[in-house]
């Protein structure tokens, strides 16, 4: 099954009209190389995958310039196979995982874009942070002294549901989060810049409410086959 490029026009034209800067991520996981190298030839240059095994071994095939994004669950004992390549860690869920990335990368001298996931969604099958956690890390400084690590902002999931009113009400309440803490922990988080939330069902809600890197996968290749 080929591509979607009207998809893609159309997902581009959406974020444009939004006036924003939001980049468009294509979610490839489970999709062969040939429809990678479909969409790297038709201009986009920013790719999701959930399984770090995976991106992996389509890094070492593809073009050098792809931006590879990790937006799924990420174990600590995988952190090392992911280093030396990715651009950005989406589903940072846990200090002890920063903590890890952060001793890894400092192992080949290479600091790591990161983002934390918050928990957002009404299902509790979703990683993320809680907001009390995360506060409580917050006020002890925990996510400092971490040399190797960047955080560059938040992501989150909304609930899996057809009702837009709550769809929306999550990720409005995580742009505000993103805000505030923008605002307020500036010394800690000087490169403060990224909110990942938005998937195929999701992203025109998302990027209305501010999101600046959306996730689509079955809008462009297309649902994903089970076997």
């Amino acid at each position: 099954m080929p591509i979607s490029t009207e998809n893609i026009k159309k997902i581009q034209k959406t974020i444009a009209e939004n006036g924003n800067q939001a980049r468009l991520i294509a979610v490839s996981k489970t999709k062969p190389i040939e429809l990678l190298q479909e969409v790297y030839d038709y201009g986009l240059r920013l790719f999701g995958e959930n399984k770090v095994q995976e991106m992996a071994s389509k890094q070492e095939v593809l073009p050098p310039d792809i931006e590879w994004h990790l937006i799924g669950h990420l174990q600590t004992n995988k952190v090392r196979q992911v280093v030396p390549f990715v651009s950005l860690i989406h589903s940072v869920d846990s200090l002890k995982l920063l903590q890890e990335i952060n001793k890894e990368a400092s192992k080949i001298n290479r600091p790591i874009d990161c983002l934390l996931q918050m928990h957002i969604a009404q299902e509790e099958t979703k990683f993320g942070f809680s907001e009390t956690e995360f506060w409580e890390l917050l006020e002890k400084n925990a996510f400092g002294n971490l040399p190797f690590v960047r955080i560059k902002g938040l992501m989150g999931m909304a609930t899996n549901t057809d009702d837009e009113v709550q769809i929306r009400s999550e990720f409005r309440g995580l742009k505000n989060l993103f805000e505030k803490i923008k605002q307020e922990y500036k010394s800690q988080f000087s490169d403060w810049s990224e909110l990942s939330m938005g998937m195929s069902s999701d992203y025109e809600i998302a990027l209305e409410e501010g999101s600046t890197l959306i996730r689509v996968g079955s809008l462009i290749f297309g649902e994903r086959q089970y076997v």
